[in-house]
């Protein structure tokens, strides 16, 4: 894991944000073409308005700006034809009567300066102030043109232009329109004989946008609904895959993180996947193999040297307190005498403890499990100590709950005489002995938890990781005068994972260290008063 997130977690996480990414890309891209063909159609309607409106313009009138719907005159009765012929459209015409397409042309060419090009325009829209008609446009609020629109608008080629404007129609509020305003010659009705002209006008046909605004939302609303769909089934579809194709991956680690050096004969699972996974597991069992093969020849070798080792030293023991008992050594001889006979001894001791280590790395060292109560065994080990604790003047005291847990009794014995000699050895003058029940959420204690807690002077942090490390010592902070070889901690570790505990040390610098031992309870049989001694 990196930063508390899983492979499988990044894997499902990496996707979905990819297909999130692909499907916000098809949501754009599918509005942004919809909404360019509702306009493109919309502006293909507005054409084909413009072109009917043009062709019956003639005969038909519509509502001047000076006549509304409510008075009783014959614009306001003939807008009804109109509207029955364009009911979904907004039109406007304001005719030109003065101009046609070439003097129009001439004029505005002419018109080079400011004033000359403001005159043009006051009279273009006086004259379409004075002819302006409608139909579905309120005639009080008509569609204007800016200065800028409008000189726009006789400048291009083609004399059209597409607007988007607030539109009010008759009785109602102003809607967004999209107007398409052209200035162009239309045919009128001249006299009742039928005859026709043809006058040069501005013409707006509008249209409601409401409808495409109203298609596009509901649009988008769709396209949200099945971008949350599918970035939901995208996800729980890749978090499914990522942990089918991580299954063999976390088979191989179960496997992987329960081999020890107590244990190297095992492999882990190689699955059958023909892919990188399978060549892993081969790689690590190949690598196991070759880890087992050093392990036992230095398993070996330590043991072969500690078992030729102690034959001569038990001789040159023997021999120095042979001369030490049967001859007269002057005081000198005496002396060096008793430096052989100590320093066989302590090399006896050392080679006692690479057996002990040589047996417990290679799984051979043998446990004898029994129930042992936790307080009477510590009190046990306090009264066996007693004595060494008075001759340095330490206070050594066991305390704490009774609480029954499977051990081997002689082992566990050993580990807590080596945590209260190293206490010793470091000048403390109090150390205590505790008992603690751990995790008890149902009632019963699932580990115990030893202490040994002392006031020495403590033990620096750059040493608690390495104390359990093999002829590691500590010069500053425990003293090396009563001898020790560094390894009694590793012996003491090597008992605890064989009950499969743990041991840890907690320290701080002139406050004192505390050596920590938890063990599961194991079966332990329920105990009665009369069990308790």
């Amino acid at each position: 894991m990196v930063d508390g997130v899983t492979l499988r977690w990044r894997l499902t996480l990496f996707y979905t944000a990819l297909l999130a990414v692909l499907l916000t890309g098809v949501a754009l891209a599918t509005l942004l073409m919809m909404r360019t063909n509702l306009i493109s159609g919309m502006d293909r309607e507005l054409q084909d308005t413009y072109r009917q409106f043009t062709k019956i313009y003639s005969q038909i009138e519509l509502e001047s700006a000076e006549t509304t719907t409510g008075e009783a005159s014959g614009a306001g009765v003939l807008l009804r034809p109109a509207r029955y012929f364009f009911p979904n459209s907004a039109i406007q015409i304001e005719q030109l009567a003065f101009y046609d397409q070439d003097s129009l042309t001439g004029e505005f060419a002419q018109a080079t300066s400011p004033q000359a090009r403001a005159q043009l325009l006051t009279i273009i829209r006086t004259l379409a102030d004075g002819t302006r008609q409608s139909v579905g446009v309120d005639p009080s609020s008509p569609i204007r043109l800016s200065d800028a629109e409008l000189i726009t608008l006789i400048s291009s080629p083609g004399r059209q232009m597409i607007l988007t404007r607030q539109v009010k129609e008759q009785f109602r509020d102003p809607v967004s329109m999209r107007v398409l305003v052209t200035l162009a010659p239309v045919l009128l009705e001249n006299n009742p004989f039928g005859s026709t002209r043809e006058t040069f006008a501005i013409t707006y046909v509008g249209r409601n946008l409401s409808t495409l605004t109203f298609t596009l939302a509901q649009l988008q609303s769709v396209i949200l609904l099945l971008f949350l769909a599918g970035l939901v089934t995208a996800g729980a579809g890749s978090y499914l895959l990522a942990g089918q194709a991580m299954r063999p991956l976390r088979l191989v680690q179960r496997a992987a993180e329960r081999i020890g050096g107590q244990n190297l004969a095992e492999r882990v699972p190689e699955p059958a996947t023909g892919d990188e996974v399978q060549s892993l597991a081969q790689a690590l069992n190949a690598m196991l193999g070759r880890l087992e093969s050093s392990f036992e020849a230095q398993r070996r070798f330590t043991s072969d040297a500690s078992h030729e080792l102690r034959t001569p030293v038990t001789a040159i023991s023997g021999h120095a307190s042979y001369l030490l008992r049967r001859t007269s050594p002057t005081g000198q001889q005496q002396e060096s005498l008793n430096i052989i006979r100590s320093e066989s001894e302590r090399l006896t001791n050392l080679i006692a403890s690479l057996l002990q280590l040589a047996r417990s790395d290679s799984g051979a060292l043998t446990l004898t499990h029994q129930p042992i109560l936790s307080s009477l065994f510590l009190a046990d080990v306090a009264r066996e100590l007693a004595p060494l604790a008075q001759a340095q003047n330490t206070v050594l005291t066991a305390t704490g709950e009774d609480v029954p847990f499977e051990g081997d009794p002689d082992r566990m014995k050993q580990v807590i005489i080596n945590l209260v000699g190293n206490a010793l050895k470091a000048g403390a003058t109090t150390i205590t002995l505790e008992s603690t029940p751990q995790e008890m959420p149902a009632g019963k204690p699932k580990e115990v938890r030893l202490s040994v807690r002392d006031d020495g002077p403590g033990i620096a942090p750059e040493h608690l990781q390495r104390l359990f490390d093999r002829f590691y010592r500590v010069e500053d902070s425990r003293s090396r005068d009563q001898g020790g070889a560094g390894l009694g901690l590793s012996i003491a570790k090597g008992i605890v994972d064989a009950h499969g505990g743990r041991i840890w040390i907690e320290s701080e610098v002139g406050v004192g260290t505390v050596a920590h031992v938890q063990l599961p309870i194991g079966n332990v049989p329920d105990l009665s008063e009369e069990d308790v001694p």
